[in-house]
């Protein structure tokens, strides 16, 4: 299983290295907008796919990573230290977010981080002095790496596959390692996890802080990338729809975001062709998704395995009630 994962891994990769010389200007900021919200929903996995917290507002990250890097370069200063302070930024307001599911859980900690993301966006829309408030913050300059230049959207592309390349890497090993064990631990039942000697109030204030330091790097790009921000993007709505990018992928596949972003970014731009139409053919196909893959798209081998485990073991059942009853039969003629 971990040789075909490798070997698909791969092929995407390689993938990912071709596809954009193939692509006209719109097609490779599609791909790049994907790669932005795989880094977001990899960060909102960790909280709620492997660490069970139940979270709202990865947009209210994504925002403060955003306009961080915006002010920065406003300021004069450079992106590669924009973008580093806006997911410092992220992880410590996380840990602050991360207190209130020491206290509540499930629906109630989903409403604590809704009513932490309309806080924040109303700070985007009020402050203008600050975030330039409903007027937004223009002309964001993108990063250069030496004589590089990354205004174009093929280069700068390559620049947030890598990107995203490192931070998949850096969660993997985290997932991996001692921690990510303590994060599932966590998940699955906080009483024996606790019981075991794991710290729930570290580990649940890490899975917030890590998740939106995540978001975090992923809104510094996204800043560059569209060279425009204002507090529209950034709402609850934004949230949901990132939340929904998890569940869809499958809340706790390491893969999950990656799929899920390319069902929340890619295929609404796929479904245009239905005009008007394309939005209610989307949400439909949500939620008749939900209905019959509520653990994700990544579920389904899961589930295909399962059930040929549980057909062998119902053949068996009937093979070894057979051979019983052809037993008995014969025992009886045998006393006969």
């Amino acid at each position: 299983m971990k040789k075909l994962t490798l070997l698909l891994a791969s092929a995407c990769m390689v993938a990912l290295l071709i596809v954009p010389f193939f692509l006209k200007t719109y097609g490779v900021h599609l791909l790049t907008t994907w790669l932005i919200f795989i880094i977001a929903t990899m960060g909102l996995n960790l909280t709620t796919g492997y660490a069970g917290q139940k979270s709202l507002g990865q947009a209210a990250f994504f925002g403060i990573g955003a306009y961080t890097v915006a002010i920065f370069l406003k300021l004069g200063l450079s992106f590669w230290l924009g973008l580093p302070v806006g997911a410092l930024i992220c992880f410590f307001v996380g840990v602050l977010l991360g207190f209130p599911a020491l206290r509540v859980q499930t629906i109630y900690l989903a409403f604590a981080t809704l009513g932490f993301n309309t806080a924040i966006w109303l700070v985007m829309r009020n402050e203008e002095w600050l975030t330039g408030g409903t007027f937004g913050m223009n002309n964001i300059a993108r990063p250069s790496i030496l004589d590089f230049n990354l205004d174009n959207n093929r280069n700068f592309y390559f620049l947030v596959l890598f990107v995203t390349i490192v931070m998949a890497l850096l969660l993997w090993k985290l997932i991996e390692s001692p921690w990510g064990k303590s994060f599932t631990a966590l998940r699955d039942n906080p009483i024996r996890a606790e019981s075991l000697g794991i710290h729930i109030r570290k580990y649940t204030l890490m899975s917030f802080a890590i998740g939106a330091a995540y978001a975090g790097v992923a809104g510094g790009l996204y800043a560059c990338l569209v060279q425009f921000i204002d507090p529209a993007l950034f709402t609850v709505g934004a949230s949901i729809m990132m939340y929904l990018m998890v569940v869809v992928g499958g809340p706790g596949y390491f893969f999950g975001p990656v799929l899920g972003s390319a069902v929340g970014v890619v295929l609404p731009e796929w479904l245009r062709f239905a005009q008007a139409w394309y939005l209610f053919i989307f949400g439909t196909a949500v939620i008749l998704l939900m209905i019959w893959l509520p653990d994700g798209l990544l579920s389904i081998p899961e589930r295909l395995r399962s059930k040929k485990l549980a057909k062998e073991a119902s053949n068996a059942r009937s093979l070894k009630a057979t051979q019983t009853h052809k037993s008995s039969n014969q025992e009886g003629g045998v006393s006969l």
